[in-house]
């Protein structure tokens, strides 16, 4: 009954590792933008795991990076199967992870839809006569008088 989640411990294990590699061991010069591993998915049968990464910087290093990661792959699987201890690591195949920087967008969208809206409903002070201008009472004493 346990086998079916091993894929997610698997997963997990690996991402921890790539991330931990990344920060550390990582010697290929291509990789130049800051890289954030979000996520692994692995396949059931634990042969292939697809790392998906958050790149930060301009195109080209995020370009020159994804190239310097398939080229330190093999060695990251290597390093894998000894730390892991797994019977075969699996390949990995790096893909980046556009939920971060689509969130991100999303959010700024929905900033700039807020500033609108507040920026419409703001009393203006030019109230027809006789009412008060939207979102504010009538100008009365405390009292009420």
């Amino acid at each position: 009954m346990g086998e079916p989640r091993r894929p997610d411990r698997v997963a997990e294990a690996i991402r921890e590792q790539v991330a931990t590699f990344l920060a550390e061991g990582a010697k290929d010069p291509r990789i130049k933008a800051f890289v954030t591993v979000t996520a692994v998915d692995v396949t059931r049968d634990l042969r292939h795991a697809n790392v998906f990464v958050s790149l930060m910087g301009d195109e080209a290093d995020k370009k020159a990076t994804m190239e310097g990661l398939g080229s330190v792959a093999s060695h990251l699987r290597s390093v894998l199967g000894k730390t892991l201890r797994l019977r075969s690591a699996p390949e990995i195949h790096f893909k980046t992870d556009e939920s971060v920087a689509r969130a991100s967008r999303i959010e700024s969208l929905l900033a700039q839809i807020r500033d609108e809206r507040e920026h419409r409903e703001a009393p203006s002070g030019d109230a027809p006569e006789g009412e008060a201008p939207t979102g504010d009472a009538p100008d009365r004493d405390p009292a009420g008088t």
